[in-house]
Formats: C-alpha cells, sequence, structure tokens
C-alpha cells in the first residue's frame, strides 16, 4: 500500500484513505452522545488530528501513544482545517513501516548549523567562558544529544534538532542585540548557547517526544544550571562572580517566576536574553502552526491555545 503523506492529506478532501502514521496522542472524551477517542498523529512531513467518533471504547485498547498504526479515514475539513475521521485502526506490524518516514526532522542542514554554533563558541573572547563552553560542546556524547534533542514538547522547535536550531538562533540574535545595547557581549553569549542545555536531559526524543522522570520533577533550568555549575568547578580559578552572572542567566530566562523562571531577570543581559529566547519561540512557534494548516486555502490557523488566538493565514 502506497503512503499518503500528511503534507498531501488536503488532495484527497472527502475521500476515504488507507494509510499509516504515528500516534502521539490519544485521549478518550466524552461527546454529547457517547465517548470518542481524540488523536494527534504525525509523519515526517508533519501533524493532523484525527478522531475515533464509533465504538471509541472498543479501540482504547487497540494502539498506544508512540506507536505507528494502520488507519481507514475519510478526509474531512473542519473550521477550514484537515482531519481524518477514522473509520478503522489497528497497531501497524514492524514490517509495514520504516520508522524514519514518521520522524520530524529540523529542515536546516544539521552540519551547517553545527558549524555556526560553533563559530559563535570560537568568538567569546573571555578565555574561561569560551573554555567553559567548549568543555561542554567538546563532549562527544553530550554533543550528539544535544543536536539531536527538541527545544519542547510541543508548541516550538518540537522536533529532532529543534534544540539546536532554537539555540543557535537565539545565539545570532544576541550576537546582533550585543552590538546594540551596553551589554557584555561574552556572558550574554554563552548565556544564551546554554540557556536550554538542560532540555537533553529533560525530554527523550524516541519513538515520541516525552518528559523523562528527571524533566518532570526537577526540570531543565535547574538541570542545566546543575551542570554547568559543575562543569566550571572543573576549572582552574574559574571567576565566581562570571559564574554567578552566568548562572543567573540560565535560571532567569523564562522571565516570569509564574512560566518556571528560578529568578527574574535583574542584569541586562539576562533581559536581552528573555526577550530573545521569548521572541526565537513565539515567532517559530507561529511559523509552525502556519505550516500546520494543510489546506491552501484556509484563511486561518488551528485555534492556538497556548496563546489563546487564531492566526491569520492571507
Amino acid at each position: 500500500m502506497e503512503r499518503i503523506e500528511v503534507k498531501d492529506l488536503f488532495h484527497y478532501q472527502n475521500q476515504e484513505i488507507d494509510t499509516y502514521l504515528l500516534v502521539t496522542k490519544k485521549e478518550l472524551r466524552e461527546g454529547k452522545k457517547d465517548y470518542y477517542i481524540r488523536l494527534d498523529l504525525v509523519d515526517k512531513t508533519g501533524p493532523v488530528s484525527g478522531n475515533i467518533w464509533n465504538n471509541a471504547l472498543a479501540f482504547m485498547d487497540a494502539f498506544t501513544e508512540g506507536e505507528v498504526v494502520k488507519l481507514r479515514a475519510m478526509v474531512v475539513s473542519y473550521k477550514e482545517q484537515i482531519q481524518l475521521s477514522i473509520k478503522k485502526i489497528r497497531r501497524a506490524e514492524a514490517n509495514e513501516f520504516v520508522f524514519e518516514d514518521y520522524i520530524q526532522k529540523s529542515k536546516k542542514d544539521i552540519n551547517q548549523m553545527s558549524d555556526d554554533f560553533f563559530k559563535l563558541i570560537d568568538s567569546l573572547e573571555d578565555e574561561h567562558l569560551r573554555q567553559l563552553v567548549q568543555n561542554i560542546f567538546n563532549d562527544k556524547e553530550i554533543w550528539a544529544t544535544f543536536s539531536q534533542c527538541p527545544a519542547a514538547k510541543s508548541w516550538h522547535h518540537n522536533y529532532v534538532g529543534g534544540l539546536l536550531e532554537h539555540s543557535l538562533s537565539v545565539g545570532k540574535i544576541c550576537d546582533f542585540a550585543s552590538g546594540l545595547y551596553p551589554v557584555n557581549r561574552d556572558e550574554l553569549l554563552a548565556g544564551a548557547l546554554l540557556h536550554d542545555f538542560g532540555k537533553i536531559f529533560e525530554y527523550s526524543t524516541l519513538p515520541i517526544i516525552e518528559f523523562t522522570d528527571h524533566g518532570r520533577l526537577i526540570g531543565h533550568i535547574v538541570l542545566g544550571d546543575q551542570y554547568i555549575t559543575q562543569k566550571a568547578g572543573e576549572i582552574n580559578l574559574f571567576p565566581q562572580k562570571t559564574l554567578m552572572k552566568l548562572r543567573h542567566l540560565i535560571i532567569s530566562h523564562h522571565g516570569e517566576l509564574e512560566k518556571g523562571a528560578v529568578k527574574v531577570p535583574q542584569t541586562i543581559e539576562a533581559t536581552l536574553l528573555h526577550y530573545a529566547d521569548n521572541m526565537d519561540a513565539q515567532t517559530w512557534g507561529v511559523h509552525q502552526l502556519i505550516e500546520a494548516a494543510l489546506d491552501p486555502k484556509a484563511s486561518w490557523s488551528e485555534f492556538d491555545k497556548l496563546n489563546n488566538r487564531y492566526i491569520y493565514l492571507k
């Protein structure tokens, strides 16, 4: 059976299709008349939502999150969004699919991003900060994990390579901004490259992005701060004031205590990093919403629950 990719589903509106997709989320919900199952489905070309309207309870144990399924569904448009109304569904056999076809990855060249990232590291003039950041990322195992890690479970850069892509973008924004404002470029840039480092301990990536136990109970900000502090301690005579200011950048980059920051930004560098991080995350999140609109005739994106809004597409 030829697999129909998510990006091509709009060509099959009001038609019944058979295809394979990866289940990233499964929820049993109570409707007006009966229970139904809401699914988040994905392949390497993008996400799509699906619903099992009939006999939902009978399908609850037929498959789990993180599994590839074979399904038969009607392709429908609801509020200008392509969805699947699923008639049949089952767990796919291992010989029916290639797992790489269902993993979303950064569309940017990983080698070029890596080169650009290390050029920013090498541009640090403060020898202690440069050595610290080099020591962290020159670890081959750490770099392999960092370069493949997502930056989030949902909303922005939530795909393989997303953490590198996001960290590089924040680094470039801060590098540019350091020429506009009276900041310590080395402290700002080191903080930018390391601000989300703890996410390599917060997420497991395959088969779907999920929180680790440490990620749920401790979180990437504390995990990153602990690791960076430990690595700084291995450098002879690392200045304690520099470490204090770097740690402040890491633990305050979420900006508000209500949004997970350990402290609010209290230096000019921390203030700038917070806004650079938020600018990239929010802008790319909107970009991903626009990309996820499968119907080229749609005027509006699906509803963004995180920010309580729709995005205009035209």
